[in-house]
């Protein structure tokens, strides 16, 4: 009976089911995917039939790896992320609610992020009034992640409980774009996935079946991943049918209420889960990555940051001889400048600092110049 929850769940408030097929004319270009696309990764050749390359015994790696339907019509992704999830609360001593929100996060990002252009970003921000006080999450078409919470060390609480009632603000993003996509969607459950799930299909209109979860013991995650199964235009009743026959199967192994937890923890891959959701329908591998936490923080952006207050205010700062200290919110990174170091980095700065193009164009000029040098 709880299997049979279990899919009903995921099939039909993540918004997959077969009643969703006459949806597809009407899909947002994000979910206009193709083989050609993701052929052209620098990450994994798909020409080699091996699956050598995909092994992954005990999940000891962060992966993500992605497939999709001999026909093109159903694409899944699927990632273990455990490592990035122990790094992350050591750099903030987090507790487990704060790093299972965290870790669903990244998940999700990374799922969404995956086929992307490598310098496209998907970013995730909850806005709510639980005693999590929010989280970011941010995952490029590369694979690099970052994220934090608002209060990483949180008691005896559900995950539900410490985000509370808000909103989940989703961005993409790239540096090319005049503009950032920005959807938005209230919180409904509280346990992400689901959130993002029905995010996906409303706003997006992209039907789907979205699950991310943690397993944390003490100070360490043991498990931390998720799927992304995406109906792409073109899928018959069949296929979708057989699909869903497959997702039971999954539940059932699984077990759990958090599912891919116990698959994961039992030492099953991501490809070997993608391959457990395409059984029967001919899986074509498509991209392999390694996942890995990145942060962008830089001393330069503390001086974007400084030229982007008042002039009299950092000239003030400058006269009581007072340092500035920035700590990034992401990984912990503290930076300081004396006043000297202030005045002299001001002086040399270019361009507008509110401009995203004149800040790169002004890092480059100073890494070339640090080139020359040499």
């Amino acid at each position: 009976m709880m299997a049979h929850l279990l899919l009903a769940s995921l099939v039909h408030v993540r918004g997959f089911s077969r009643n969703t097929a006459h949806r597809m004319s009407r899909f947002s270009v994000h979910a206009a995917f193709t083989t050609q696309r993701y052929m052209t990764s620098e990450d994994v050749s798909t020409e080699t039939t091996s699956t050598n390359i995909y092994e992954n015994k005990n999940n000891l790696d962060d992966q993500v790896f992605s497939a999709i339907s001999g026909d093109g019509s159903i694409k899944v992704t699927a990632c273990t992320v455990r490592n990035i999830i122990n790094d992350v609360m050591i750099m903030h001593t987090m507790t487990a609610v704060p790093s299972d929100a965290l870790g669903r996060a990244v998940v999700c990002a990374l799922l969404m992020s995956n086929g992307m252009q490598l310098e496209q970003t998907v970013q995730l921000t909850v806005n709510s009034d639980g005693p999590l006080r929010g989280l970011v999450a941010i995952a490029s078409g590369k694979g690099e992640v970052r994220g934090y919470v608002g209060s990483p060390m949180l008691g005896d609480l559900t995950i539900e409980e410490a985000i509370g009632q808000g909103s989940l603000q989703v961005v993409k993003n790239h540096p090319d774009w005049p503009n950032p996509y920005n959807g938005i969607t209230a919180i409904r459950h509280g346990d992400l996935d689901r959130d993002i799930g029905i995010y996906l299909a409303e706003s997006e209109q992209r039907s789907c079946a979205l699950a991310a979860a943690t397993s944390i013991n003490g100070i360490l995650c043991t498990s931390c991943g998720g799927y992304l199964i995406e109906q792409l235009p073109g899928a018959e009743t069949e296929t979708l049918r057989k699909v869903e026959e497959n997702l039971a199967k999954i539940v059932e192994l699984d077990g759990g209420n958090k599912i891919p937890t116990n698959l994961l923890l039992g030492g099953t891959t991501p490809y070997q889960i993608t391959e457990m959701v395409l059984e029967g329908l001919d899986m074509q591998p498509l991209q392999q990555i390694k996942p890995v936490f990145k942060c962008s923080c830089s001393e330069d952006r503390l001086v974007r940051a400084l030229r982007l207050l008042p002039k009299e205010d950092v000239e003030d700062l400058v006269k009581k001889g007072e340092d500035v200290e920035a700590r990034c919110e992401f990984c912990g990174t503290v930076y300081r400048m004396g006043p000297d170091k202030i005045r002299k980095r001001m002086n040399e700065a270019t361009g507008d600092p509110a401009k995203d193009a004149d800040f790169q164009d002004m890092i480059k000029q100073k890494e070339s110049t640090s080139e020359d040098d040499k």
